[in-house]
């Protein structure tokens, strides 16, 4: 199943500035989603993140993948409606920088559910080669 980002704003609450996924290109409710972030020079946070060495700054690659984790959880029908939030971040971890021109793959994979908490794994990827990962706890209310 494919989302695009006019989709994808029906199932979370984000939006411009804070809706960091284009679109979802795999979805299995409640298991897994498999989204895509196109990373652009025009994006504001480049004025300053750094000046001559534009980086992705590695808060918003995790805002990325919980808002790909948050996908999957809440296209459930009983969260439909419903807001995930952070529960907690684990083992975070950067190897690779995102620059512009950069179009990241953000894979979670849910491995519980249980109640209106969730845990999943995050992995974040450009071309193949991991740029980063984290263990993410959702509550949802």
């Amino acid at each position: 199943m494919e989302l695009d980002s006019t989709a994808i704003q029906k199932i979370i609450p984000h939006r411009y500035p804070m809706l960091l996924i284009d679109k979802v290109v795999e979805l299995a409710p409640g298991e897994r989603a498999v989204a895509i972030r196109n990373v652009t020079i025009h994006e504001e946070i480049f004025q300053g993140h750094f000046p001559g060495n534009p980086v992705m700054p590695g808060v918003l690659i995790i805002e990325s993948l919980a808002q790909t984790g948050a996908v999957a959880l809440l296209s459930q029908p009983e969260f439909a409606g419903k807001t995930a939030y952070f529960g907690g971040i684990n083992k975070a971890r950067f190897r690779k920088m995102v620059k512009p021109g950069d179009t990241m793959r953000l894979e979670v994979t849910l491995e519980k559910v249980k109640g209106h908490i969730g845990k999943g794994i995050g992995v974040a990827s450009v071309d193949g080669e991991k740029a980063a990962t984290a263990e993410l706890t959702f509550m949802i209310g």
